[in-house]
């Protein structure tokens, strides 16, 4: 596990992101608290910050794996090599470990949302002026869209996808 004061990869906050979807539709957060968590992970530059937003869930358990003698009882969050989110909800990072995409669906619900919401207000303007107004929710959601279907096309997954630039060693 890294330590909370190194900065984190895009694939660390897309799991994070994974686990929080995952506990969204457990039930555990409400679609604001994720909504607000997930806007929190892609903006987290560090271990800690990630580690942060998963303090408070319980960790994933594989499906099956309760049984009725032994229930699952919520203690101190542990795991291998300090723990942290990554360890508890069953993390330990690497290419494979943002899986699914449901990132990219929680990305175009929103995107979806938004839409019904600008276009609804649009419309309902219109229809209460006596005149045609300009369609300025295609400004709101036409970038928005536009960048999300690319990152669909393309594969990526998350929204900050910077190219990483190998270290100098030795100069």
């Amino acid at each position: 596990m890294p330590e909370p004061h190194l900065r984190a990869a895009d694939a660390d906050r897309a799991a994070v992101a994974e686990i929080l979807g995952h506990h969204m539709s457990a039930g555990r957060l409400s679609v604001e608290e994720y909504d607000d968590r997930l806007a929190r992970a892609y903006a987290a530059r560090t271990y800690g910050e990630l580690a942060e937003l998963t303090t408070d869930l319980p960790p994933a358990e594989p499906a099956g794996s309760r049984t009725a003698e032994a229930p699952a009882v919520a203690g101190p969050p542990t795991g291998p090599a300090g723990g942290g989110p990554w360890a508890v909800h069953g993390w330990h990072g690497g290419a494979g470990a943002w899986a699914g995409g449901s990132s990219m669906r929680a990305a175009w619900a929103s995107w979806l949302s938004t839409a019904v919401i600008v276009v609804g207000i649009w419309l309902i303007t219109s229809l209460a002026t006596d005149g045609w107004i300009y369609p300025w929710p295609i400004w709101v959601i036409g970038p928005w869209g536009l960048v999300l279907l690319a990152q669909t096309v393309s594969g990526q997954r998350g929204p900050d996808r910077r190219q990483q630039l190998p270290h100098r060693t030795g100069d």
